[in-house]
């Protein structure tokens, strides 16, 4: 038998031996000291192009408007201090140009990552036809866009557009690039320059939302999600801060 002494003695290494092995794993706030990634996860900026900036083709075509160059600008000097580890952008023009104005002023290069492309709709609208004159392409691409938006957020999903990529595969594929890109930077901070209907869908997944889309999102927005491990936290939703401008938001904020 042992005497108090030693008694107390093996409790306290117990007890130390618990706190090591627990104290790790206690990281409520997904600490980067602590090993998470911290991914900013930013919409496109505006690329509905005026009847002067048409080009051939459909929206994925468009280069970002005059609005969305400032938007961009806008964005990538707000995020110019956060000491970014990487740039990854959709392979969708819009949303690389976007990444491109952030990396340029982080001295990085973009990187590519397929899965965080937008939803593959189904066809809606009018196709737009390449002997259209720009004012109509112009008009027909706001049209298809606000036809999207208002399916979007009335109904929360995308099954009233027949051909559509279904919600499973939208999430597995959005949450699956989230996880491999936070994966690579543990302890860093990344952007992943995506879309509306994607970043919507990954955050909802992650908050358990059964709507695939479920707020607005902005564009040149930032919504901020740390990783670890299968550990995901939402910081930040929708922010638009460095938009001050009224003349750089694309809506008017009294309506």
């Amino acid at each position: 038998m042992t005497s108090d002494g030693e008694t107390h003695a093996t409790e306290t290494e117990t007890e130390r031996a618990a706190e090591t092995t627990i104290q790790p794993e206690t990281d409520p706030f997904l600490s980067l000291k602590r090993g998470a990634t911290e991914v900013y996860l930013v919409r496109h900026a505006d690329a509905l192009p005026g009847a002067d900036e048409v080009v051939g083709g459909g929206y994925d075509e468009q280069a970002l408007s005059e609005l969305g160059r400032r938007q961009a600008m806008a964005l990538a000097a707000r995020m110019r201090t956060l000491e970014l580890a990487a740039v990854y952008s959709s392979p969708i023009g819009r949303a690389h140009q976007t990444a491109a104005a952030i990396a340029d002023a982080a001295g990085l290069d973009v990187r590519i990552e397929p899965d965080l492309r937008e939803i593959a709709l189904g066809p809606i609208g009018p196709d737009l036809g390449a002997t259209l004159p720009p004012d109509e392409v112009a008009k027909l691409l706001r049209d298809r866009l606000r036809e999207i938006a208002v399916i979007a957020v009335t109904t929360g999903n995308w099954s009233g557009i027949p051909g559509s990529e279904p919600s499973a595969a939208l999430r597995a594929r959005t949450l699956a690039a989230l996880q491999r890109l936070a994966d690579a930077h543990p302890g860093r901070r990344i952007a992943a320059v995506s879309h509306g209907g994607a970043i919507n869908a990954c955050l909802a997944a992650i908050l358990g939302i059964e709507r695939d889309y479920f707020f607005p999102a902005a564009n040149t927005s930032l919504s901020v999600v740390r990783v670890r491990g299968e550990r995901r936290m939402l910081f930040a939703l929708n922010d638009i801060a460095h938009l001050s401008e009224a003349s750089l938001l694309g809506f008017d904020p009294s309506s």
